[in-house]
Formats: structure tokens, sequence, C-alpha cells
């Protein structure tokens, strides 16, 4: 490895965490939408098993063991609707900008394109899920809320981190 190895490992990683916690959410997602959304749900659920296998062979091809996707991921907040289905689609996409953006900061050029094309593409599916952007995708990640009374939905926030993905259930 070179000297930007390790930090291009570590940017890799966590673009794969923040992949393996979109591919689980949107599953989740899906089962409560219709329509229209739900096939763009099922095509954005496809791209993110795509992308998680791509990170995936990035890190083998760099001597890395890929981070293993946890078996359940704690949502930010309760998903029983169409509406909140939504809600944790855009704040997936959210996070994986902030993800995706640790490889825009790494020596490797290609890397950088990489991480840069993956922004952009989180970005704009966030932007067409609540129908508008935000002025620094990636960098800019609101807290996660769910849509309607304060009273809807049974999960609490999640713990505010640098960048911002679901944790881990573990069990017990």
């Amino acid at each position: 490895m070179t000297a930007a190895g390790p930090a291009a490992v570590a940017a890799l990683q966590e673009a794969l965490a923040a992949e393996n916690s979109a591919v689980y959410g949107y599953g989740v997602a899906g089962a409560h939408l219709t329509g229209p959304r739900r096939a763009a749900a099922v095509r954005n659920w496809i791209g993110h098993q795509n992308a998680r296998d791509v990170l995936t062979a990035m890190l083998a091809a760099r001597g890395a063991k890929p981070l293993a996707a946890a078996a359940v991921y704690e949502l930010p907040f309760g998903v029983h609707s169409p509406a909140t289905a939504v809600a944790l689609m855009t704040l997936l996409e959210d996070r994986l900008s902030a993800a995706y953006l640790g490889l825009v900061g790494v020596d490797d050029p290609a890397l950088r394109a990489f991480g840069a094309r993956a922004v952009r593409a989180a970005a704009l599916r966030a932007a067409a899920s609540r129908r508008g952007t935000l002025a620094l995708p990636g960098l800019d990640v609101p807290v996660p809320r769910a849509p309607g009374p304060a009273s809807e939905g049974s999960g609490s926030p999640a713990p505010s981190k640098a960048h911002g993905k679901p944790t881990p259930s573990h069990p017990g």
C-alpha cells in the first residue's frame, strides 16, 4: 500500500458501511411504498447493492478485508407509512453523500473522481425524494426526523456522527 493507502481504505470502508445501511434501509422503506415510488425505491435498492459490490471489490483489490454488513440496523425513526419511508430514503442518501465525501479527499485521483460521482448521484436521489436540494450535499446532513406529529414513529434519533450512518443493532 502507498502512504495514501490507509486513508483510501478507511474512506472506502466508510462508504461501504453507508451502502450496507442503505441496502437495509431501502428494504424497509420499499415495503411501505407502492406504484412509481416503489419502483424508484427498488431501482435505488439494486443500485446500492451494486455499489456495495463495487466497493467490496475495490477494497479486496487493495488487500483489505471489507467490513461485513450488520444483520440489523437501528433506524433513526419508525417507518410505518409512505411518508416515513420517503423520509428514510432521503436521509440514507444524505448520509451516503457524507460518506462518499471521504473518498473525495484522498490522494488517489481515480478514487476522488469515483467519490465525486457517488456524492452527486446520492445528492440527486435525495433531491428527488425531498423535492428540493441541500446547499452542500454531504456536509449539510439534516438531523433525522420523521415527518408528521412527534408521536409518529417508534424509533429514536441515531446519535449524531461525522458521517451519520445508522448504527448496527446488537442483540441482547
